[in-house]
């Protein structure tokens, strides 16, 4: 037996004699559980067992898991055209096959396979008689005996045949009757005749005859030899009455069959009872099966709850409150991981709240607490400010998305924009306007707040540098720069945790850094982080994550409010303007609902980790405008 690899599919090796297959294996997707998803496996068909190792160099290590076919269940999946399921009882694995056409050639391997172990074929009941379960052998008792007694038709039918049977004997007794009663009456003529001829024969000659011995034959004068009729016994033909044994016949039979015409109709009778008992058995039975089937339905959702028929899809078979119930107890059970983790760290304390009015102006009319040149190095890698300093493939992309956003994302929200106000925690609010898209939820997001202590160019460089982006994101499970376009654009591609049962969504996006510099000398500078979704060949989609589209902007601007009397510039009188705007493309098929409820508690939630962040990095270090 040679053992062959195929990346692409499965190889099947055959016995020369028996003809029948000796191994069959290949590369299979398998679900592994609701975190990880479908990862590839190498599945050997063996002995009529199925196992499967984590990659073909692995198999001297022994396999991860195995299933014996004899009682296996294998079901297609009816939209999925590579998926099949195999079941053992509670066990199920769900396989994905590269095509159609390797589903096929699996599958019918798989059934060969428990043919040949006698399983499923038309010699197994003969090979495995006592595995014939309950359900069977009463379905055999049943076409046998009790398919007799349905309404009474069999018993009925014999019925009929009896009668039947009972006319004709009655007509075969009349005809005997007939024939006794002419044999009775030829008897009595010829008695006659022969006692009248007697009579002659006395008159005619007086001697006496002399009679043989065997009273047989006797002499005419003639020579002649006559044969006499033999002497009436009084136990002979006259002494049995053929019509009175004849009426006693008929009339015994009649009574025979009257008396089991009478057992056959308390037999039917008794059935009638019997059949009523059945009735409301097999009506038991029905609803003691339907309760099973129900019992045993829920089971096997309980116990393959989070496999892949119960996560987001267009066939999912959980539904919406099921979803967001499900979607909320993960978020509420990362929000305790955050918090544990938050915990151990030294926490700043609580900046007081923004004063309200003008107190604050723009930081042109007032000199530098600090020097630029002593800032941390970490901020030092942001030093090119302008569009022109920064050419790329993209360069034309990031300017029309940098113009769009500072002409429409620094609008007001009021007026006929439609901005609905969903969340208000001090100086954060949040707006959403309400979009969809075939079926898609793209509602836009706006946020605006105020920080105290910090530059629009701090929080800026901190959302835009990947060296940090780990440090504050916690919802990023893996994150790599795909390519560095210049010193202030970069090409990412992340993919978010999953929250079960959403699918995972993955990102590829552009993230450049701007400076705006402001054409009234009243007005702030604004700095700006735009990161929108492109195409990148080193980053192709594929069918773990769902690609997610992404057009974001974190638009800053720095206000500083006048010292008292000739004291330098501090933190405590610097502050930040925040307007944050999202449209994101979530792709897949979460429900609506769900989809927004999640931005309304994340979107909040990661502006005040954000910005905590920010105010921590921060905190007792120069100020860099």
């Amino acid at each position: 037996m040679s053992e062959k690899s195929s990346s692409s599919g499965s190889d099947e090796d055959v016995d020369p004699e028996s003809g029948q297959p000796v191994e069959f294996g290949g590369v299979l997707s398998k679900w592994t559980n609701y975190i990880h998803g479908w990862q590839d496996r190498w599945v050997v068909l063996k002995n009529n067992t199925l196992s499967y190792y984590k990659s073909q160099d692995e198999r001297e290590y022994g396999c991860r898991g195995s299933l014996c076919l004899s009682k296996a269940v294998i079901t297609p999946h009816e939209f999925d055209e590579c998926r099949f399921d195999i079941s053992v009882n509670d066990s199920v694995w769900y396989l994905r096959a590269e095509d159609p056409e390797h589903r096929l050639q699996w599958i019918e391997s798989i059934e060969l396979h428990k043919a040949e172990s006698g399983y499923g074929s038309e010699t197994s009941l003969r090979r495995h008689g006592s595995m014939l379960s309950l359900t069977s052998a009463a379905s055999a008792l049943s076409s046998t005996s009790t398919s007799s007694f349905k309404k009474g038709h069999r018993l009925r039918e014999k019925l009929a045949e009896m009668e039947t049977f009972r006319d004709i004997l009655c007509r075969q007794v009349d005809t005997l009757q007939k024939y006794f009663d002419s044999c009775a009456d030829a008897v009595s003529k010829d008695e006659f005749q022969r006692d009248r001829v007697v009579e002659e024969d006395e008159d005619d000659f007086p001697t006496p005859t002399t009679a043989r011995p065997d009273g047989e034959y006797n002499h005419n004068n003639n020579g002649s030899k006559e044969k006499l009729f033999s002497p009436a016994s009084p136990k002979g033909m006259n002494g049995i009455d053929f019509k009175g044994e004849a009426i006693t016949f008929k009339a015994t039979t009649a009574g025979i069959l009257s008396t089991l015409s009478h057992c056959i109709e308390l037999m039917v009778k008794r059935e009638d009872s019997w059949q009523k008992r059945l009735d409301k058995e097999l009506e038991k039975r029905r609803r003691v099966e339907d309760a099973y089937k129900s019992a045993m339905n829920e089971l096997k959702k309980k116990s393959h709850y989070g496999g892949p028929d119960y996560e987001e899809g267009p066939n999912s078979l959980i539904n919406e409150d099921e979803f967001f119930d499900a979607v909320e107890a993960a978020l509420d059970r990362q929000d305790k991981i955050e918090e544990q983790s938050q915990s151990e760290k030294v926490r700043i304390p609580r900046l007081t709240p923004v004063p309200p009015g003008d107190a604050y102006s723009t930081i042109g009319t007032h000199r530098f607490a600090n020097k630029p040149h002593s800032h941390s190095s970490s901020l030092c890698s942001v030093e090119l400010v302008s569009a022109s300093d920064d050419i790329h493939r993209f360069s034309a992309q990031v300017e029309e998305m940098v113009q769009n956003h500072m002409t429409y994302s620094l609008q007001d929200v009021g007026g006929d924009a439609n901005w609905q106000l969903v969340i208000e925690e001090g100086e954060m609010k949040v707006y959403r306007r309400e979009v969809e898209e075939n079926g898609i939820v793209l509602d836009p997001l706006k946020a605006t707040h105020a920080v105290k202590g910090v530059t629009g160019h701090e929080v800026c460089h901190y959302f835009w540098d990947t060296a940090v982006r780990m440090d504050w994101e916690t919802t990023i499970e893996n994150f790599n720069v795909v390519e560095t376009l210049s010193d202030n654009a970069v090409i990412v591609y992340q993919t978010h945790k999953r929250v079960w049962p959403a699918s995972q969504r993955d990102v590829l996006y552009l993230s450049a850094i701007r400076k705006i510099l402001a054409t009234n000398e009243n007005d702030p500078d604004t700095w700006l982080v735009c990161n929108f979704s492109v195409d990148h060949d080193n980053a192709l989609p594929t069918n773990r994550c769902v690609r997610a589209k992404i057009n974001v902007a974190m638009i800053c601007q720095t206000l500083v409010s006048p010292p008292e009397g000739d004291k330098e510039i501090s933190r405590d009188n610097i502050l930040c303007k925040i307007t944050y705007v999202a449209n994101v493309n979530p792709g897949g098929w979460a429900p609506a609902s769900v989809l927004r409820a999640v931005a309304k508690r994340e979107y909040p939630k990661f502006l005040k980790r954000f910005t905590s962040y920010v105010q921590e990095k921060t905190a007792g270090k120069p100020i860099l405008f």
